[in-house]
């Protein structure tokens, strides 16, 4: 690789931003992305903070437009997983599934992961219990239970009853921390109840009836087709080495969500992209100058 190459890890929108500037510049970079491009947007009911769209835009669409402007100037994206981030002769090496890469400069945008389950789940059950709604965005008129109370359950269980599902929101404990308008569209929506002070203890596959048994810590019994769990996500940041991890180095650029806490919101993962594609530009820049 040339040493002025850049090496982008996530193709959420902070990553296909990164990526689209430095097409502009004509800087060479490497897109990586272990699944498909779009990160968490696929989870995204409905967009309303991403300028542009007076109505709002659902996370799948959005990601269907930034992949035909990638396309309409030729970003190519290359599905591999990063196993390790560590130093190398020209900056960087990024070792993957099935190869490594060299680089001066790397953008970290490998977002978030979900926090683990809770419970046990049994084995025979695993395919039916889930952390990110898109899996179920097919699904019509199964009874669905979500776990949690922030933005993500109540704008999950929005997701959902547009195919008619029923949904059950279960708050383990007794505070919403979800927006203000997300409750009151849950509210209004007959399909979907909201439960508060529900922990549950358990989780069974009742194999006669094909389906979930949820067992609360009240002794309450709950049948359900799936089981989503919205408790939370962490930075996806297993690839690094301590070294590196919320360290700043030189030529090592950390966007969007993998490093935003509270603050995870597409404008801000594509605005931090941007900034970073442009501070390689700047440095190289400089450094042609010398």
């Amino acid at each position: 690789m040339k040493p002025d190459e850049v090496v982008i890890i996530g193709a959420g929108p902070a990553g296909m931003t990164a990526a689209i500037q430095l097409k502009r510049y004509g800087i060479p970079f490497v897109l990586l992305e272990k699944e498909r491009v779009g990160g968490l947007l696929w989870n995204a009911n409905l967009v309303e903070n991403y300028p542009g769209f007076p109505a709002g835009i659902s996370g799948p669409k959005l990601v269907g437009l930034i992949e035909k402007q990638m396309e309409r100037i030729g970003v190519d994206v290359t599905f591999d997983s990063v196993l390790r981030l560590g130093n190398g002769e020209k900056g960087f090496c990024v070792k993957t599934l099935r190869t490594n890469y060299e680089a001066r400069f790397v953008i970290v945008a490998s977002g978030t992961k979900s926090n683990s389950f809770p419970l046990l789940i049994p084995d025979i059950a695993r395919g039916l219990v889930f952390s990110d709604v898109y899996h179920l965005l097919n699904e019509s008129k199964k009874r669905i239970v979500i776990i949690g109370a922030g933005d993500a359950a109540f704008d999950y269980a929005l997701n959902l009853v547009k195919k008619g599902n029923f949904v059950t929101i279960l708050n383990r404990g007794g505070d919403v921390k979800c927006l203000r308008l997300l409750w009151e569209r849950v509210m209004a929506e007959p399909n979907i109840a909201y439960r508060a002070e529900i922990p549950i203890s358990k989780v069974d596959f009742d194999a006669a009836a094909g389906r979930l048994k949820i067992q609360t810590e009240a002794g309450e019994s709950l049948e359900t087709d799936y089981l989503l769990f919205a408790i939370g996500r962490v930075p996806q940041t297993d690839f690094l080495p301590d070294k590196l991890t919320g360290k700043k180095v030189k030529g090592l650029y950390f966007v969007g969500d993998v490093k935003n806490g509270l603050f995870r919101q597409a404008a801000i993962a594509a605005g931090d992209g941007l900034r970073a594609a442009m501070e390689i530009y700047t440095n190289l820049n400089l450094e042609a100058q010398l």
